[in-house]
């Protein structure tokens, strides 16, 4: 059973720049067919997919983060980041990582087994 821990949430002016954690436990993530990812969920809106990365690093985006947000993993560290930089007011959520088990790309939260407790993500001046 993994146990996913997000950190490094906070509050952050407009333009600025945050680096969420994710840390793994109870199994290691350089498992061929484990793909890793961030989902955000804004106040009464729902759960949105921001990123996903795989076993060799490859990664894919929600549009509107696209240059603005990096995904990337230390297997060595079983820890997965979410750099964002530009950050804006309407990047404001609360940020949850999640693990699935799988060969294909998903952006469904259904389709995540495995999900950490989130962190909070607030951008204002």
């Amino acid at each position: 059973q993994v146990q996913l821990v997000e950190s490094g949430g906070g509050l952050v002016q407009p333009g600025g720049s945050l680096r969420l954690s994710c840390a793994a436990s109870g199994s290691s993530l350089r498992y061929a067919n484990v793909h890793m990812a961030w989902f955000r969920q804004a106040p009464g809106k729902e759960r949105e997919f921001v990123g996903a990365i795989d076993w060799s690093g490859s990664t894919i985006y929600l549009d509107s983060v696209k240059g603005r947000f990096t995904i990337s993993r230390d297997n060595a560290k079983n820890t997965v980041y979410l750099q964002m930089n530009s950050l804006k007011p309407e990047d404001t959520a609360d940020y949850y990582c999640a693990a699935r088990w799988g060969t294909r790309w998903a952006k469904m939260t259904s389709e995540y087994a495995t999900w950490g407790q989130g962190t909070q993500v607030t951008v204002s001046s």
